[in-house]
């Protein structure tokens, strides 16, 4: 299939869109940015204006995915910061920006999912029941201290 070529500024223009749509991180950009074959003063050139229009905002995305990742999705901040580091944040911006989850919701959070988790265990003794729905608290994300934390409350 011919690969349809477009001008600089049209190039400019899907990615300032792009950024538009949903906040991005750098990395993403960048991903972009290899389908449209430019050279490296171009793409330069671009990402400097798109963070200078402030399209690009690699704090913003880093606070708005964590927002959307524990609110909507609820999951932990080691799965969060995982994911973050794979999509190359740093991991100070990582730190920084954590204080979008709320410690009292975060707490609330993890304490509904163990209940909701734990009620569902059927036909087990207490003991697998506790230890399955850590097991499913970890994969969630939550770190081991904080879950440990929440069972001897119990």
């Amino acid at each position: 299939m011919e690969k349809k070529s477009y001008t600089f500024d049209e190039i400019k223009q899907k990615l300032v869109n792009y950024c538009v749509y949903q906040d991005r991180c750098h990395a993403e950009v960048e991903q972009k940015m290899r389908d449209f074959l430019l050279i490296p003063e171009a793409k330069d050139e671009i990402f400097l204006y798109l963070m200078k229009e402030n399209y690009l905002n690699e704090e913003r995305f880093t606070r708005s995915y964590i927002r959307g990742k524990f609110y909507i999705k609820h999951w932990g901040k080691t799965k969060i910061k995982i994911n973050l580091k794979q999509k190359g944040v740093t991991e100070k911006l990582i730190s920084k920006s954590m204080d979008e989850i709320d410690d009292e919701d975060y707490e609330k959070t993890i304490r509904k999912i163990y209940e909701d988790y734990f009620s569902k265990q059927k036909g087990l003794k207490e003991y697998q029941k506790k230890s399955k729905t850590i097991k499913y608290l970890l994969s969630r994300g939550f770190e081991y201290d904080v879950v440990l934390d929440l069972m001897n409350k119990d």
